[in-house]
């Protein structure tokens, strides 16, 4: 054999070999990276916090600025509770995120071109004094058939006039029936998978129900918007009085309800008021009952699954609501990169 015929079949082999490395490479699993949404009034991250973010790579946050929420006496919307930092945001991505009750959207005289106004401006002062930079806003709002119209003109304002890119909270409900509840004209959307079922005095979980979710989930294929998505790692009690809900108890440890002699667990996820005391502030009467909603880990498995296999387009995020200690505490610190690898 001629070196020539040599040199050609080596040549062919090694273009064989690079073509089946560069098909294995393209072919491998790219997972969505790990987002936090941050809640609370105040910006500052407590040692168990950063430790987290820095084990799962975390880079991105979405960070609640303020609600809106309207006056009591003139019915004018407002900004309620915005942030306060006190601590530096430079080594993460923010993307400024605003919660609109949808009350608002519901007033019949809204004023949507000052109401974008005012609420662009409030967005660029809050990061201007506090040096932050952005490339992107989030509007996260239940909007309703009622106040769909309002909602969906407050998006376009918005956007034209922020000049940002612009994503939206998508329900469940959106995704199914969005021919009625129209799609909002933003960049992409985070499909908030939780908050199914109603608050409600039975043994059911109203944060995570697989039975609530089966009803949705084809509905995502068809959904033209892409979508990402958001989990939760929250948990929260539901008080109850005479079979009626009088209240949410959120921050309630566990650990502790089992010790505290004034109640008594009565079942896997209810727990029955001994004696009437005070409790973080809280009056529980005697024979009180709280219903313990929590998500576990196994639950966040589940949902990466069911969301995969049911999805059109894969996820670039999966957004963990919310980041905060004491919803920590409560997985091992690996559960968001194997929640992740599910997808």
């Amino acid at each position: 054999m001629s070196s020539n015929v040599i040199s050609r079949v080596l040549t062919k082999r090694v273009f064989l070999g690079l073509m089946v490395f560069l098909l294995f490479a393209c072919s491998k699993k790219e997972e969505p990276i790990i987002a936090f949404y941050y809640w609370k009034t105040i910006f500052k991250l407590s040692p168990i916090e950063k430790e987290v973010l820095k084990e799962n790579q975390v880079s991105k946050l979405y960070i609640r600025y303020f609600d809106i929420g309207l006056e009591p006496n003139t019915k004018e919307p407002i900004p309620v509770s915005p942030i306060r930092f006190q601590e530096n945001t430079s080594s993460f991505t923010i993307v400024p995120v605003i919660f609109i009750q949808n009350k608002v959207m519901l007033q019949p005289n809204l004023d949507i071109e000052d109401l974008a106004q005012k609420s662009i401006r409030f967005v660029n002062e809050v990061s201007a004094s506090n040096k932050i930079t952005f490339q992107e806003i989030q509007i996260d709002c239940d909007w309703t058939l009622n106040s769909k119209d309002n909602y969906l003109k407050f998006i376009e304002r918005f956007k034209k006039l922020s000049q940002k890119k612009l994503s939206a909270t998508i329900r469940l409900h959106q995704v199914k029936y969005f021919k009625k509840t129209k799609i909002p004209n933003v960049d992409s959307g985070v499909l908030m998978y939780y908050n199914m079922g109603s608050i409600a005095p039975d043994s059911l979980n109203s944060i995570y129900d697989q039975k609530i979710a089966s009803k949705y989930l084809q509905s995502l294929k068809k959904y033209p918007l892409h979508l990402d998505f958001a989990l939760p790692i929250y948990s929260w009690a539901v008080h109850i009085r005479n079979q009626k809900v009088i209240g949410l108890r959120s921050k309630l440890n566990l650990s502790e309800l089992k010790k505290d002699s004034n109640f008594e667990q009565t079942s896997a996820v209810f727990f029955k008021v001994k004696h009437s005391n005070y409790k973080n502030g809280i009056f529980y009467e005697e024979n009180d009952l709280l219903k313990i909603e929590a998500i576990t880990e196994e639950d966040l498995k589940q949902m990466a699954e069911e969301l995969d296999e049911n999805t059109a387009q894969k996820p670039k995020e999966i957004i963990f609501y919310d980041l905060d200690e004491f919803n920590l505490k409560n997985y091992e610190k690996n559960i968001f990169k194997q929640v992740i690898s599910g997808f």
